[in-house]
């Protein structure tokens, strides 16, 4: 009967998920549960919390208003203590919100890759010049009035959690949106928490990964053979997520190639690049994925590819809801007309939506 009552409610979940629950709490499976964070007002990306028989893992931080939001949710379906929470990867709309956990009695757990990753980039919080966290202070006060928490419980392959009630194996399957991104995999119920490795919609940042790793990377999470897919950002939904998210990389790194099997310069392939958004798009499993800053992922994989960056380094943002979503995600941007990519620890391929 235990059986079959996690069937029904995954039944349930998979006949509903094709919209958007912008903020509301969807229950996946008994004592699992998933928030779909709003990026568009908030920056926020989505939650996911297991219930085990004395604590809760949480996944994700979000920012700190994003924590600050979560914690009366969870509280809502749960008495037990929030024991836990993991960071999938450094960026701040998933690991800002580290102090307010650690505040209310949690350890921030996370793969070595994430530490490394803030050591690198956010260089203010370990000495250096000012980083990603004081910039993104500039623009959001959640951010200015907490403080950076790097995760203290740290693992290099895998980590679990088993009480004889629920598993929960945090996994690092290899390099893909970072070099330190780490999924939630429940083996019972077959449901994969996938941090941005896997999203679903137009929300693929580049710059701090490496596409050609990010599609093996992807391909061995199906290869657990995932029943229900939690990305951070989007709707969750069954595993054709994931399949499409690898197309979408497939896809476009086939564009590309061929252009730099072409011989086609720096110039060539970014002048091209409007042309790879119209193809991309025609493909109805994929299209979702393809957002309008297109022009710098055809630039990362074309440096991938052994070609030159982009010239001149700056973007135009098209839209207020462009420059709304890069402010509230912490990515580095001026407040004018053009996004500048010499900025302390931003690659060139800096600014994904």
């Amino acid at each position: 009967m235990k059986n079959l009552s996690i069937l029904v409610a995954m039944s349930t979940v998979l006949t509903v998920c094709a919209a958007d629950k912008v903020s509301e709490v969807q229950t996946v499976a008994p004592g699992v549960y998933f928030h779909q964070g709003d990026i568009e007002k908030s920056g926020h990306c989505n939650h996911g919390w297991i219930v085990f028989k004395d604590f809760v893992l949480v996944v994700d931080a979000n920012f700190p208003s994003g924590a600050t939001e979560i914690l009366p949710k969870i509280k809502a379906t749960t008495d037990k203590p929030v024991k836990f929470v993991f960071d999938t990867h450094h960026h701040g709309d998933h690991a800002y919100g580290n102090q307010i956990f650690a505040d209310a009695g949690a350890t921030v757990v996370a793969h070595s890759g994430v530490l490394a990753e803030m050591k690198k980039y956010e260089t203010g919080a370990f000495g250096g010049k000012p980083g990603r966290w004081e910039f993104a202070a500039k623009g959001r006060a959640d951010v200015k009035a907490s403080k950076l928490h790097p995760p203290t419980l740290l693992f290099d392959t895998k980590k679990i959690f088993e009480d004889g009630k629920q598993r929960v194996e945090l996994v690092h399957l290899g390099v893909a949106h970072t070099l330190g991104d780490g999924f939630a995999w429940l083996p019972k119920e077959k449901i994969l928490f996938t941090g941005d490795a896997c999203v679903n919609g137009p929300f693929n940042y580049t710059g701090d990964g490496d596409t050609g790793k990010w599609v093996k990377t992807l391909q061995a999470a199906k290869k657990l053979g995932p029943k229900i897919i939690c990305p951070a950002h989007g709707p969750m939904g069954d595993a054709t997520i994931l399949d499409d998210q690898i197309a979408y990389f497939e896809s476009l790194r086939a564009e590309v190639a061929s252009l730099v099997k072409a011989g086609k310069n720096s110039d060539e392939v970014k002048a091209a690049a409007p042309q790879i958004r119209e193809t991309l798009m025609k493909n109805k499993k994929i299209e979702r994925y393809v957002g309008k800053f297109i022009e710098t992922q055809v630039e990362k994989v074309f440096v991938e590819m052994g070609g030159k960056p982009f010239l001149p380094k700056t973007s135009k943002l098209n839209s207020a809801d462009d420059h709304r979503i890069a402010h509230h995600r912490g990515m580095p941007h001026d407040h004018g007309t053009k996004l500048s990519f010499n900025l302390p620890g931003v690659p060139t391929s800096s600014l994904v939506r």
